[in-house]
């Protein structure tokens, strides 16, 4: 019970963390770029995708991030926090209610396949820096 206790509050010490970067972030690219594009959500995403595939690579070698209470803080905690999906999925749906198609497939698109790019990156630059193999 005391382990459970201790990995919940690594969880919980993460997301706290993880959501205010992604709130800093998203509003950040926002307020750059414009809103008419759900470009912060993006960028969010499109990062956390990579440090995922990054803090993987340094697991999978065992040199990093290998242990319960670092993987319930950055992995489960942070990133699960800062990268959404929930927010990709409404401002995807208003887009589509705005008659605004195009732009909601494009983000789909979009963010499936950066996203993707985004993690085999990051697992492919940490098993290179980290002795890792990529498959």
């Amino acid at each position: 019970m005391q382990e459970l206790l201790g990995t919940l509050m690594w969880v919980a010490l993460g997301s706290a963390v993880g959501g205010m970067a992604r709130f800093f972030l998203s509003g950040f690219v926002g307020r750059r770029i414009g809103e008419t594009f759900p470009w912060g959500t993006m960028a969010v995403n499109l990062t956390g995708a990579f440090a995922i595939g990054l803090i993987a690579a340094a697991a999978d070698g065992r040199l990093l991030f290998d242990t319960p209470a670092a993987w319930a803080f950055v992995v489960t905690g942070f990133l699960g926090s800062y990268t959404t999906v929930s927010s990709f999925s409404l401002q995807t749906l208003a887009l589509a209610r705005d008659g605004d198609l195009l732009r909601a497939g494009g983000n789909v698109a979009l963010s499936v396949m950066l996203c993707l790019c985004a993690v085999a990156a990051g697992f492919a630059i940490g098993a290179s820096t980290f002795g890792g193999s990529i498959f």
